[in-house]
């Protein structure tokens, strides 16, 4: 299987990609915890369909020290008991938010206010561009059929 675009040889695809990846260090930069973040792309990956960016964010939080038990259970995430309450925070805010067109109203003002108790202002602001980030590179992915399976953690700089 071959994507139908190669993003990084493509000169608009590659200017824009470069875009968002500067966008991400911003977040990568932030107080947000990593593991925190992996859990959401992750997640957001999967409701998504994207088997790139599963691919790519369970190595990268392997890498980063998270556990195989943790990672084989964020798809049921409600039921696992290896998650802290801030963690099941932000997976219910990324699964709304990555879920908006399914919502009548969007991400709940509950699930906001959950996540609001676990994170302050900078962390949250950091928790949003995180999933609008990876929604953004779970679309582009979709679209042209990225292959999956190939990835190594730091392949990418």
């Amino acid at each position: 299987m071959e994507a139908r675009l190669d993003l990084m040889s493509n000169g608009v695809a590659a200017k824009l990609i470069k875009h968002v990846i500067a966008a991400g260090k911003a977040v990568a930069g932030s107080e947000l915890p990593a593991s925190t973040r992996h859990l959401v792309e992750i997640r957001a990956s999967q409701i998504n369909g994207c088997g790139f960016c599963v691919d790519m964010h369970t190595k990268d939080a392997a890498e980063a020290g998270e556990t195989q038990q943790r990672l084989n259970m964020v798809a049921a995430w409600r039921e696992a008991k290896v998650f802290t309450d801030a963690e099941r925070a932000a997976l219910e805010l990324a699964e709304q938010g990555t879920r908006i067109a399914d919502a009548a109203g969007g991400v709940t003002d509950e699930a906001w206010a959950n996540a609001a108790k676990h994170y302050d202002e900078d962390q949250l602001a950091a928790l949003v561009a995180a999933i609008a980030l990876i929604n953004a590179f779970n679309r582009m992915n979709v679209i042209i059929q990225q292959p999956a399976g190939d990835y190594r953690p730091g392949m990418f700089g």
